[in-house]
């Protein structure tokens, strides 16, 4: 810590002032007491000049200080030189200077010293300087974890002699400075920072402990090495802190962040120079700063010059020693081809690794190889044609070549143009090639990848830790415009490349890209051996955009050459739509209405063309269009169940309504309540170090016209961007996605941490009640079953991104559940097994339950309940069938009221009519015993006369009608039957008696 009374040491390069006036009270203090002590001892002698030093005293309130010597050791000498007055208190010196105290003024810094003036430097990390700080805690703030917070205690700042490189885990690490200022300074050093899993902020805290603005705290990632960060202070006590948390939740390690030459001013002054550490010199007098020394050359501690290592011996820039050079090996050349001479020839040829530190004259050391014999070269690459002087030169526009000559596109044809490197001879214009050192993270002035004929491959770095990187830039894109009023699917180009690496320990390659010359962001990497593959990336922004490749045999910092046999190779790069881009063919075009045959035009949005006639059609319904290959009818791609196409025929999507035909009912689905974006977080999880973070989805069911709703953004190096202004923020927008939460209580920042952005669904591939759609499975053991009978509608998605570990992207389903006791928007759930929605780290599954996933309400859902007749009235009323298991859709029949007889009534008639039907079968019963008994006499009387023998003669009897006797009898059957009519018929349906009549004459 630099404050008076502390002098910093020479690793600090700097001093600040030492007076205060208890210094000067004890120094005379101790004075007297020990002449006191002493009194009886030999007389002191008067101190010599070499034997005490000046310093000031503190500044009063009138700004005047006072020069005082003090002795090196006291008691030894006195008669020490009176006190004079001092310069004002804001005096100081330029850099190069130092302030003599005897004259008190400013002079200039010998040769091989330097000084910053009114400033320190410290730019020598072998250990840490003195006064700094280096401290670790765990951002989790919850006393749970209070058993984690052990596993900080190493994860600090580390110094690595020329720089100090941070924490990689995920514990808080501050390295911290305090320091007085005199007057109003500046605080500058440089820094790495390449990894935006890390936070890496900085920020100074003043008397009052407040920090300073937030716009310049959170710090941005670096692009090429090392970048300058400048911060002003004000006058007094400053505390400075560099912090740092990475927060990779994946396997994957942070790269650490690193500082160096870190120079404050403002210091008050500086009463001496400072010499140059070794590996640097200071040649000429007034220096601020010293040179590194070159290559091949060394220096000691306050070197003026540099001296040259001995021929057997290297070094490298800025070295303080030299080291024997080894004997050459064959890991020490590559080969690259020759560029094509006049004759149209190439020539294998074999170089020298820079920087060359081998020997060649050491026993057993190799020899440079010959060169090859030449050959022809090889054809151009498609698109361009080749110049009488052997060189290729693209062809106009309008125009293709297989890489000979060029050709006209036919009428009916337009140019696809693009980038398709397939030869190398000669790297390409528009692709660069260097070296990032892997030890000092600068770039060097070497190639990191060499052309060879059908395929470019890295060559050997000045060490194996080294970054090989190529880097390929495209001005813009010239999509079709029928491509560009898609406004859903953003593809405008893409860049497909073919490669392979051959590795015997950790190599690693990374493919980035940049945008708007913004720092480029890895899309993959992959580690170890891989046999040749096919890698594609989809372009959803027109503009500037750079390709880059960069390969590291090992990430130990090892300072030699043994794994040059490690490389990768590139075979091809096809980059489409380029705009200036050059044409490998020619593709069918439509052709203006007004000049057929003469000239091209896009189809519309939705269209396709038909090859023979140069037309175009649009596309049937529930169809949408291959962009790419928008030729015939069969470019037109059929929707999955359950989506239809949008107006341009550019992308399928499902506008929240969805039917299902049973051979009962059908079944009709309204998502529309459902449509707004809805986000869950996973349960918490914790990294090694005990940090806490969340899995955070956000959801875009459907609806919308298929526009992709769900943001999710990275938000690490865009901290500094206030609320609501994060236009530059990294973000991604899909149906759905995935994005790291460190919350808020954890990380103590005014927001939480939103990191690694993942998207999970790019295309609605259909919905369904089927398990299976597409390949996609939405296994029903995930979630706990139905149990309203209804099945579930699921969604299934796909994402666009095709990484190493998921070769056919990843992809989603959410499957949605009637549950008519959550009410909208319901609840989102992830599976039981598998608690980041995904077992596989590829296929995702949410469950989402709601009241407004029940099927549409229909005639089938309710029944009628009526009433009993009361006074006249009855009603019938409607409801519902229990459980309820339908939402919206038609509503309950108003109540009907209908006229009817109440039961007194019909009981009366009931009554009525059982009395009369008694009497009536009483008078029957007592007419049919009166006729029976009639019938009776009249048999027996027919029985009597039958036994009378034939002589004699029957008792006289009257024919008579005997009273009491019916006349009516005899002509029942002549007149119309009434009802009793037809009873007494019937009953006389029995043999009639036989009636002898006789007369008086017989």
């Amino acid at each position: 810590m630099a404050e008076p009374g502390h002098r910093l040491s020479a690793r600090g390069r700097g001093t600040t002032e030492r007076r205060t006036p208890w210094l000067l009270r004890l120094l005379l203090w101790a004075g007297t007491a020990f002449q006191v002590t002493q009194g009886t001892g030999p007389e002191l002698h008067a101190c010599k000049e070499s034997e005490y030093h000046y310093e000031y005293t503190a500044c009063d309130s009138t700004g005047s200080r006072w020069r005082v010597a003090v002795p090196h050791t006291p008691g030894l000498c006195t008669s020490l030189p009176d006190p004079v007055k001092g310069t004002e208190c804001s005096f100081s010196c330029n850099a190069g200077e130092f302030l003599d105290m005897k004259d008190q003024s400013c002079k200039p810094c010998a040769e091989g010293r330097y000084s910053l003036g009114t400033g320190i430097r410290f730019d020598e990390w072998d250990e840490l300087p003195h006064g700094f700080a280096s401290l670790s805690a765990n951002m989790e703030l919850d006393d749970s974890a209070a058993e984690s917070t052990g596993n900080c205690t190493s994860s600090k700042w580390v110094p690595q002699g020329d720089y100090i490189a941070s924490n990689t885990d995920e514990c808080t690490a501050t390295l911290m400075y305090a320091v007085n200022l005199k007057q109003s300074g500046t605080v500058n050093f440089e820094y790495y920072y390449p990894d935006s899993s890390i936070i890496f902020e900085f920020f100074v805290q003043n008397d009052q402990c407040q920090p300073n603005a937030d716009d310049s705290r959170w710090m941005k990632t670096t692009e090429k090495g090392w970048e300058f960060h400048s911060v002003e202070l004000n006058r007094g006590n400053n505390v400075l802190y560099w912090r740092t948390t990475a927060f990779s939740v994946w396997s994957r390690v942070s790269k650490p962040v690193l500082v160096r030459n870190i120079a404050i001013t403002g210091v008050a002054y500086t009463s001496e120079c400072f010499p140059c550490k070794p590996g640097t010199y200071a040649s000429k007098k007034g220096s601020s700063f010293c040179k590194l020394c070159p290559a091949n050359s060394y220096s000691n501690k306050g070197e003026t010059s540099c001296h040259q290592c001995d021929p057997d011996k290297y070094s490298e820039k800025g070295s303080s020693s030299c080291n024997v050079r080894p004997a050459c090996t064959d890991k020490d050349y590559f080969y690259t081809h020759t560029a094509c001479d006049a004759n149209g020839e190439t020539q294998l040829m074999y170089k020298w690794a820079k920087p060359k530190i081998c020997s060649e004259d050491l026993e057993g050391a190799v020899k440079l190889p010959a060169s090859g014999v030449k050959t022809s070269c090889p054809p151009c690459n498609p698109g361009f044609f080749k110049t009488s002087n052997s060189t290729c030169q693209p062809c106009p526009y309008g125009s293709y070549s297989n890489g000979s000559d060029c050709t006209h596109c036919p009428a009916g044809t337009e140019p696809a143009v693009g980038f398709e490197y397939k030869w190398w001879n000669t790297l390409p214009t528009n692709m660069e090639t260097t070296v990032l050192s892997g030890i000092n993270f600068e770039y060097k002035g070497m190639t990191g990848w060499e052309v060879a004929g059908d395929h470019i491959y890295t060559a050997a770095g000045a060490s194996d830790n080294d970054f090989m990187i190529l880097t390929l830039v495209v001005p813009g894109f010239r999509p079709p415009q029928s491509v560009m009023a898609d406004t859903e699917n953003k593809e405008v180009a893409r860049i497909t490349f073919v490669f392979e690496t051959l590795c015997s320990v950790n190599c690693e390659l990374y493919f980035m890209v940049g945008v708007n010359s913004r720092t480029n962001t890895p899309v993959e990497t992959w580690k170890g051996s891989k046999g040749k593959q096919s890698y594609t990336y989809i372009i959803e922004e027109n503009t500037t955009t750079s390709f880059t490749w960069a390969f590291q045999r090992t990430t130990f910092h090892e300072a030699s050459r043994k794994y040059t046999s490690d490389v990768a190779k590139i075979y091809s790069i096809n980059v489409t739509n380029v705009m200036n881009g050059v044409a490998s063919y020619c593709r069918p075009c439509a052709l203006e209405a007004s000049d057929v045959g003469s000239s091209c035009t896009s189809c519309p949005a939705g269209y396709y063309i038909e090859r023979d006639s140069g037309t175009c059609h649009s596309c049937p319904p529930n169809t949408i269009l291959k962009a790419h290959q928008p030729y015939g009818v069969q470019a037109c791609v059929p929707c999955g169940p359950g989506t239809k196409n949008n107006k341009i025929h550019s992308l399928c999507y499902n506008d929240c309504i969805f039917s299902r035909n049973t051979p009962t009912r059908t079944f009709n689905y309204n998502f529309s309540a459902l449509a707004n974006t809805v986000t869950l977080a996973g349960g918490p999880s914790f990294t090694s170090k005990g940090l806490k973070y969340f899995h955070h989805f956000t959801l875009s069911l459907c609806g919308n016209q298929g526009r992709k709703m769900s943001v999710c953004t990275d938000n690490v190096t865009d901290l500094r961007i206030p609320e609501g202004e994060s236009g530059f923020s990294k973000s991604i927008t899909a149906y759905v996605c995935q994005a790291v939460i460190i919350p808020p209580e954890v990380t103590g920042y005014k927001a939480g941490v939103s990191s690694q952005p993942v998207s999970l669904a790019d295309r609605l591939i259909g919905v369904t009640t089927d398990m299976t759609l597409d390949g996609i499975t939405s296994p029903a053991e995930l979630f706990h079953p139905e149990s309203l009978g209804i099945p579930d509608v699921i969604f299934f998605y796909r994402s666009n991104d095709v990484t190493q570990s998921c070769s056919s992207g990843r992809s989603t389903t959410i499957r949605v559940r009637c549950s008519p006791q959550k009410t909208v928007p319901g609840s989102l759930s992830l599976p039981g097994t598998c608690s980041d929605g995904t077992c596989d780290g590829c296929n995702f599954h949410f469950l989402w339950e709601s009241a407004a996933a029940c099927p549409l309400c229909s005639v089938a859902d309710y029944h009628a309940i009526v009433s009993s007749c009361v006074a006249g009235i009855q009603k019938t009323t409607y409801v519902w069938r229990e459980p309820k298991i339908c939402s919206g859709g038609i509503s309950l029949p108003e109540q009907r009221v209908t006229i009817c007889k109440t039961i007194d009534f019909w009981l009366k008639v009931g009554i009525s009519a059982g009395t009369c039907t008694a009497i009536l079968l009483t008078v029957l019963t007592c007419y049919f015993w009166k006729k029976n008994q009639k019938l009776e006499y009249k048999y027996s009387k027919l029985v009597m006369n039958a036994t009378l023998k034939d002589c004699d003669l029957p008792a006289a009897d009257s024919c008579a009608i005997m009273e009491g006797e019916d006349v009516e009898d005899d002509l029942i059957f002549t007149s119309k039957k009434s009802l009793f009519g037809k009873i007494k018929s019937f009953t006389s349906k029995q043999p009639a008696p036989v009636t002898i009549s006789l007369s008086e004459d017989s």
